[in-house]
């Protein structure tokens, strides 16, 4: 087809749409600078990102499929009519974007936009009735219409609207809120969510489609518009003041995906992954309801001055229904290098054979110094130099090995990740990484001798993600040491940042390989002995997010082997678990992640009617308590009357509490001295 012919046939479906969907010549429409970042976009991505991507029709498919997902991903607004008027476009992603056309999918918007104005006009025009609710009877809301069908109709919407106002009502009346505070509640909820809507701009609407665009791809790809683009640099050089938190949008709410290790809001203990944040205050100010609100709009509320305090308004992770919140507060501060460096201690682990001493070094995150280190300073901080020291101070106090704990360890320098492997093996590659061509380059560490070669543990969760599992993996593969926990994240992807004419792309370019030749990417590390967890895998992790591209392998790299725990893991799991079964928090762990796992599978649904929602509440939270209470009898903890005192015993010091996180260390320890005396039984067994 000819560009003419072409360019006739975009403005012919443009025009169509305009009239199909009523838009007046006011709506928001896409800039020149916007029409040329596009084709940046689409060049950027057919040549520039590590996977083979060709923008064709099949793609854009998905990439439509993912544009609606981004408009509408719980099928409330849209109806089926509206979705087949706009059908002619799920071909066109691609032209569209190599051509610049992109005004057809601003008016797809503007019918989204259309739909959600007149749909919290008509939640505005209910409360004006006079709420009528009577919490009786047999309905029941659906909790995720991710897969739902659209609506057929807009009386289907407005039963599918009703429902969830009633259940709004419900939720509100059961935290003890009169009829005129649920009222007031819900008319500032859907009057801020009409607010934040008119306010939407071009840039708005061209970040909207291209989040579609490169999340159809992998979900670390994306477009930074110039305020994003800025906001990132502040974070960057962490210079952010904020709680120290990365949040993370999961449907109509914001969720915790990780915490920054040693930020304000690790500190005050009051957050954990996966909780969801459903309001934020200042100080004194009012608790503004964010379910809904667009997260960097949350997230500009939740940021502010060092020193000022924020209210968040919480439901945590494991409560099974969205009226169990409970308000923390969060000094914001910013976060310093001393307060994410290596630490140590050392622990006492009494045994049948006696007393022995395990060192613990803590990496909360793989750091360096970069002014100090490009000025030539000699004694500039990073995770090696800090590391090695400790690792002397712990010699010195005649430890019998080393744990080394990268939990909730996320990741950092690529070449601390790389240098820090080297402390522990005397020269050898690390990592192999792949570009977009497919050609590998190869990380190793260059120096002789390692400053420890005895028995080493490294403890990993499924938040040790990217140069953790670099590590983790590197010591696996070598058999200098045994990986123990859960299942890391799987971020074996490497972005870089790209200016375009107008903004910025954040592009996946490379793939992290261990020196077996597996990728990290999409598993993780998979722990030799593995641990309970209280994460859910399937809410956290690169394999919860859409379109993680897939692990694989290149060919491996010769290396040396250090040691054969593979050897012992059978006689280790063994003495492993004979441990856990006595042990009354590893026993609660299991537990607990089997109930949560069971609750989070049969929480389809709420009942909208006040008896049955409390009694199916009270009977969830009941297990969870008798679960908890369970651990603390047999550890002669005192008893708790209610569940969710659970949070409340974080912001309390209790000299007689036993973190059930610690055991997890203890363990660790454990398992450290069960090879050290294996390989030693081995070595004397098969002495010359």
């Amino acid at each position: 087809m000819s560009p003419l012919a072409h360019t006739g046939r975009s403005m012919a479906l443009l025009a169509a749409l305009l009239l199909a969907a009523g838009v007046a010549l006011a709506q928001p429409e896409p800039t020149d600078a916007q029409r040329q970042v596009a084709t940046e976009m689409a060049e950027s991505l057919r040549y520039g990102h590590y996977a083979d991507i060709s923008l064709d029709d099949g793609w854009s498919r998905q990439a439509f499929e993912r544009y609606l997902d981004v408009l509408d991903g719980q099928r409330a607004f849209l109806t089926q009519q509206d979705v087949a008027e706009f059908l002619p476009l799920e071909e066109q992603v691609d032209d569209a974007l190599l051509d610049g056309e992109l005004a057809p999918f601003f008016a797809l918007y503007q019918r989204y936009h259309e739909r959600a104005e007149a749909r919290f006009e008509w939640l505005l025009t209910r409360l004006d009735e006079g709420l009528d609710f009577t919490f009786d009877g047999q309905q029941r809301l659906e909790v995720d219409r991710e897969d739902a069908p659209w609506a057929a109709s807009h009386e289907t919407l407005d039963e599918l609207w009703m429902r969830r106002l009633k259940n709004a009502a419900l939720t509100l009346a059961i935290s003890d809120q009169d009829a005129e505070q649920v009222e007031t509640n819900l008319r500032q909820r859907y009057e801020g969510q009409l607010n934040r809507l008119r306010q939407t701009n071009e840039e708005d609407v061209f970040g909207l489609l291209m989040a579609a665009v490169t999340g159809s791809i992998d979900p670390h790809t994306g477009y930074l518009s110039p305020r994003q683009g800025e906001s990132f640099d502040i974070q960057m050089r962490l210079s952010l003041e904020g709680i120290g938190a990365l949040l993370q949008a999961d449907g109509e709410y914001v969720k915790v995906a990780s915490l920054v290790t040693g930020g304000p809001a690790e500190r005050a203990g009051v957050l954990e992954p996966a909780d969801r944040i459903i309001g934020v205050g200042q100080e004194d100010g009012e608790m503004v309801n964010v379910v809904g609100m667009r997260l960097d709009a949350v997230v500009e509320l939740i940021r502010g001055p060092k020193g000022s305090v924020v209210r968040l308004d919480v439901v945590p992770a494991q409560a099974v229904d969205m009226t169990r919140s409970k308000e923390v507060q969060i000094t914001r501060d910013t976060v310093k290098l001393e307060d994410q460096a290596a630490q140590s201690e050392v622990i006492e682990i009494e045994r049948d054979d006696g007393q022995h001493r395990v060192g613990v070094i803590t990496v909360p995150t793989f750091y360096v110094d970069f002014d100090a280190w490009q000025a030539g300073e000699e004694d500039y901080r990073s995770t090696t130099r800090d590391v090695a020291q400790e690792i002397e101070a712990l010699q010195s106090q005649g430890v019998e090995g080393m744990v080394l704990d990268l939990r909730n360890n996320g990741g950092g320098a690529l070449q601390e990740a790389n240098s820090l492997i080297g402390l522990f093996i005397d020269r050898g590659p690390t990592v192999q990484v792949r570009d977009a061509r497919g050609r590998i380059s190869l990380y190793g560490d260059t120096e002789t001798g390692a400053v420890y070669d005895g028995p080493l543990t490294v403890l990993v969760n499924r938040l040790s993600a990217s140069a953790s599992e670099i590590f983790a993996g590197a010591i696996q593969d070598y058999g200098r040491g045994l990986v123990v926990g859960t299942p890391t994240f799987g971020k074996g992807t490497v972005q870089t940042l790209n200016d375009l004419s107008h903004g910025e792309i954040k592009l996946t370019r490379a793939k992290f390989y261990r020196i077996s030749g597996e990728s990290t990417q999409h598993r993780g590390v998979e722990p030799d002995i593995i641990f309970p967890s209280l994460i859910d895998p399937d809410l956290i992790g690169e394999s919860s997010l859409d379109n993680a591209l897939d692990w694989d392998t290149v060919r491996s790299v010769q290396y040396r082997e250090y040691g054969e725990p593979w050897r012992f893991l059978e006689t280790l799991r063994d003495r492993h678990r004979r441990r856990a079964v006595t042990q009354p928090n590893f026993r609660y762990l299991e537990q607990r992640a089997e109930l949560n796992r069971r609750m989070r599978e049969e929480t389809t649904s709420v009942s909208l009617n006040r008896e049955v929602r409390q009694a199916e509440t009270e009977a969830q939270e009941a297990e969870q308590l008798a679960l908890e209470n369970q651990r603390r009898d047999e550890l002669g903890l005192e008893l708790l009357e209610e569940w969710t005192d659970t949070r409340d015993e974080k912001d309390e010091s209790d000299d007689d509490e036993e973190p059930v996180e610690r055991v997890k260390l203890q363990e660790a320890a454990q398992i450290l001295l069960d090879y050290a005396q294996l390989e030693n039984n081995f070595r004397f067994a098969h002495r010359d």
